[in-house]
């Protein structure tokens, strides 16, 4: 088995370490006899980095870093590392950015999930840490916003307090009574525990801050419901200075086009919302009234042909939605009307309809109809609707229906 550096110093970036096997399928790959490289499991990602040949000063990067069935560490690589072999003595090279970064999330996350259990009694069932945001999942029937907070800030106070986080090891009988906040399914002897002083005790494998106060922070974003209880995101340390720059941004920004300070943003917010759904609610009756005298103009303008008024007209700058609802103005004002309609703007297409009982299939001629323009739709005998490529041809295609209809 690979042995694991980062188990006992978690600020290792660089280290030695000899190729024990090379993989070249399907990616190039090494498993080397020790790493200081992490392999996501437990919730956290996979550290990134570099690998260099000690004999040639071959450098490759190191893109993936993955847990073997075996007990390996297995190292992805960008490209094939030249003169690599078994035996091939290397230097590895953390990202000492990202690690920093993981650690501050998953040190964050220990924090976290012990205030949950100690203010509320809220055990966490999972962790999860992305690229941008981290994630637990805890066990509740319910959560407040006060709830949130409160746990936020006896974490932040945590921090503060620079609590320090010591690893030991001890038995799986020796773990059974130090009372620790989950002690995990029996799957070893020999239990890595992260010690955060005098407030939280786990079994954990991943990468940690040797102090609370170099997690610097945490900020908890949002809760949703989820099957195991509630999910809470949060971010930590220089990735929650991100976070809330870019939130500060974004509001600051809103403000600006409101011409408002960002304490007043949704107020305006609410305001604006208000007035959009009051115009639309305007716009949808205007619309409804010029369908309804537009109709009207339309069946009087228009003449009978073998008991029936066949409107065909195409418009250059109404949508979908409205050449649809005057089709039904038109069929719904007369018995005996034969709709075929044609939007231009802002997507072409096409509507066809007719009063209840007359004998044509408009489903059938839409069909037939956009099989010529390259189109697709479809609805029923009375009513169907489609979308076409491009509006040239349009009112030829209409009139071509229309004369179908009255021969």
């Amino acid at each position: 088995m690979t042995e694991r550096l980062y188990y006992r110093d978690s600020f290792l970036c660089h280290f030695d370490a000899e190729v024990r096997s090379v993989l070249e399928s399907p990616r190039p790959a090494l498993v080397l006899d020790q790493t200081a490289f992490y392999p996501t499991s437990g919730g956290q990602i996979h550290d990134t980095g570099w690998l260099t040949t000690e004999s040639s000063g071959s450098k490759i990067r190191v893109t993936e870093v993955v847990d073997s069935e075996d007990g390996h560490v297995v190292h992805y690589l960008e490209a094939p590392l030249k003169n690599a072999e078994p035996g091939t003595r290397l230097r590895g090279e953390i990202d000492a950015a990202r690690r920093r970064d993981h650690m501050q999330q998953h040190s964050a996350q220990h924090v976290l999930s012990a205030a949950f259990v100690q203010l509320f009694n809220m055990p966490t069932v999972s962790f999860h840490m992305a690229d941008d945001y981290c994630s637990i999942d805890v066990e509740t029937p319910s959560l407040t916003q006060d709830q949130v907070e409160s746990a936020e800030r006896l974490a932040n106070e945590i921090v503060l307090e620079n609590r320090p986080v010591d690893i030991r090891f001890v038995t799986r009988d020796e773990a059974a009574s130090l009372g620790l906040r989950k002690l995990p399914p029996a799957e070893r002897e020999e239990l890595r525990l992260i010690d955060i002083h005098d407030f939280d005790l786990s079994a954990c494998g991943g990468t940690h801050v040797n102090h609370t106060g170099q997690i610097a922070g945490i900020l908890l974003r949002k809760t949703e419901k989820v099957r195991q209880g509630y999910r809470v995101e949060f971010v930590a340390g220089l990735r929650a200075v991100k976070t809330a720059r870019r939130d500060f941004s974004t509001l600051t920004e809103t403000a600006a086009l409101f011409s408002s300070h960002i304490y007043d943003v949704p107020e305006h917010t609410r305001k604006s919302l208000d007035e959009i759904k009051s115009l639309r609610k305007q716009r949808e009756q205007l619309q409804d009234d010029l369908a309804t005298a537009q109709a009207a103009a339309l069946l009087s303008e228009t003449p009978e042909s073998n008991g029936r008024k066949i409107i065909v007209r195409t418009f250059p700058d109404r949508d979908l939605a409205y050449v649809k609802h005057l089709a039904q103005k038109l069929t719904h004002l007369t018995p005996a009307a034969v709709a075929l309609l044609g939007a231009e703007s802002p997507q072409p297409a096409l509507v066809f309809a007719q009063s209840t009982g007359q004998p044509y299939d408009m489903n059938a001629l839409l069909k037939q109809t956009l099989a010529s323009l390259g189109g697709r739709g479809g609805g029923s005998k009375d009513l169907a609707q489609g979308g076409v490529p491009k509006a040239e041809g349009l009112e030829a295609a209409l009139a071509a229906v229309a004369r179908s209809l009255q021969v």
